[in-house]
């Protein structure tokens, strides 16, 4: 057609350009910034070529409209199935309408995603009610669970199209280790499913500030939520202790192409509604000293205590035995304050092996005048490449618990873990997983009721799927 032909030189064009580009040598090897752009960029031309060849096409037609008329006594005389096919394809739109391609352009650079974790896990202490203690998301033994079923839409903003955003909502086990407790919600039921929810803005100030406000998940620790993305399949002790997800304001901006600033203003720690009237705060680095190398340094502070009794919907004043009482009324309001210092390093010295380390120290107060309650940790985490799509992997943690903070219990933990997994096909992993758990004190539980032991052995088999068009980590 000739709407067809007039793209013709057009995408020639873009695609030697493209060809050119990538065969011109560059003065350094681009960054993972820099080369999601491009292709962002890229992504966006061809979806304005195929837009624009959309409403040619579509003008085309409308232009021969006219022309089936005149061939209205010559279907008189086709078979019934002939005109009742032929009747269909003219009622297809002719001209631009709201369900044309071409007026879609909202949803070019967005992705949507799909993913479902399971696993079987056995505990071989054989604990009463089958409970995998001090576990984020391998909780049970014995029984075949769904940890996640996940669904991901993300439009990230450029320096063409600078609004975008994210919404993650999530369905499963590990909701209830994310998102259900009471302890530091006021209304869990209403928030388990959302796990991120933000809008962005990347404001036109030198390299470009994002501006994000929602809901996301915590950079704090080495760890994060999606088992595809993960060198194991349970998490680590510190995974479990830190913050999951944080709900309020935050902005990051690349000062030089080796250097990204963050700030946070948050509710706190795992509430999406705040426990109090203090606003927590974060300042993190990145760091990428060298092409194979990153460094994470961060600093979190604010309360995370409760001031107020857990709310519900209603318009009733407050009453000594009504939901929303100040918790001042009972025992004193909590004025302490907690501080969290963690760094984490990712350096791959080849292509097949990557080295993460990871330390951290937290400093607790309810109350400002008590003594401080701490919390020290460090982890190192291995992942070798082997050919045909498999890895191997191991990862040893030791946490110090000495005021109970994480198990309730004052105590040295220890862990190791072994992995191995597998890519079938794209989009599918299965990864194999036997862990060692232990304490200084007699902790973990055991088939006898009243009997803990100083371990708990586990192995697990998890099968991870998820299929979308978004490449990379989620």
């Amino acid at each position: 057609m000739k709407s067809t032909a007039l793209l013709v030189p057009a995408l020639t064009q873009l695609i030697l350009a493209t060809a050119v580009s990538a065969q011109t040598p560059r003065p350094r090897p681009l960054t993972d910034a820099e080369r999601d752009a491009e292709i962002r960029e890229i992504h966006k031309q061809l979806d304005t070529l195929s837009a624009r060849l959309a409403a040619l096409e579509a003008q085309t037609a409308n232009r021969d409209a006219p022309a089936i008329a005149a061939h209205d006594d010559a279907e008189s005389s086709m078979p019934p199935t002939a005109i009742s096919a032929k009747a269909g394809a003219a009622s297809q739109p002719l001209i631009d309408t709201p369900d044309t391609p071409a007026n879609l352009g909202f949803l070019h650079g967005t992705t949507l995603n799909f993913g479902v974790d399971g696993y079987y896990g056995y505990n071989f202490n054989a604990p009463i009610g089958r409970v995998n203690l001090l576990r984020a998301y391998d909780v049970t033994s014995n029984s075949f669970n769904i940890n996640q079923a996940s669904f991901m839409v993300e439009h990230l903003p450029t320096a063409t199209e600078r609004l975008g955003g994210r919404i993650d909502l999530q369905f499963g086990q590990a909701t209830e280790t994310l998102q259900g407790s009471s302890s530091n919600e006021e209304r869990p039921q209403v928030w388990r499913n959302l796990f991120q929810a933000y809008g962005s803005y990347l404001a036109p100030i030198g390299s470009g500030l994002q501006i994000d406000f929602g809901k996301w998940a915590s950079s704090l620790g080495n760890e994060g939520n999606y088992t595809k993305d993960q060198i194991a399949y349970s998490r680590s002790f510190s995974f479990d202790y830190l913050p999951f997800y944080h709900m309020g304001l935050r902005a990051n901006y690349n000062l030089t192409p080796r250097l990204n600033v963050a700030y946070w203003l948050v509710n706190g720690a795992n509430d999406t509604e705040d426990l109090n009237g203090f606003k927590s705060q974060a300042f993190l680095f990145t760091l990428k000293p060298a092409s194979s190398l990153t460094w994470n340094i961060n600093y979190y502070f604010g309360q995370e205590a409760r001031d107020v009794e857990p709310t519900i919907n209603t318009n009733a004043p407050p009453s000594p035995t009504q939901p929303g009482l100040p918790t001042a009324n009972i025992t004193p309001a909590p004025n302490g304050r907690e501080h969290i210092f963690d760094t984490y390093a990712t350096w791959k010295p080849t292509s097949r092996l990557t080295l993460i380390g990871e330390a951290d120290y937290v400093i607790h107060r309810t109350q400002q005048q008590q003594s401080p309650s701490h919390v020290a940790l460090g982890s190192l985490t291995t992942k070798y490449s082997l050919a045909r799509n498999w890895n191997l992997g191991g990862r040893f943690e030791y946490f110090d618990d000495r005021n109970g903070l994480f198990s309730g219990k004052a105590q040295a933990l220890k862990e190791f873990t072994f992995i191995s997994d597998h890519t079938l096909t794209p989009g599918f992993l299965v990864r194999a997983e036997y862990r060692r758990d232990f304490s200084n004190q007699p902790y973990f539980l055991t088939d006898t009721i009243g009997v803990l032991v100083r371990s708990q052995t586990t192995a697990t088999l998890g099968l991870v799927y998820w299929w979308g068009t978004k490449q990379g980590i989620w």
